[in-house]
């Protein structure tokens, strides 16, 4: 499960065995967790989040989406 970038208390990771799906990200902080699809940057599911969280959450995609994408990649080329 590589850790991709922590902003704040924010850890964004990804599993490695789920390169079989497009390109996406989790996101976990505490007990909440997101994920957001990176081509393009879009919301796929989450639980324990609230909508302004999302928000914010989608911006911080949106601002790293190439470095996600280029870990993402990196990481699945293997």
């Amino acid at each position: 499960m590589p850790t991709v970038l922590r902003i704040g208390g924010y850890r964004f990771f990804f599993y490695s065995n789920e390169n079989a799906e497009p390109a996406h990200i989790h996101i976990q902080y505490e007990k909440a967790l997101a994920k957001f699809w990176l081509k393009p940057v879009a919301y796929a599911k989450s639980s324990g989040f609230s909508a302004h969280d999302l928000s914010k959450l989608s911006k911080l995609v949106e601002d790293n989406q190439p470095i996600l994408l280029e870990a993402w990649n990196e990481f699945f080329s293997r």
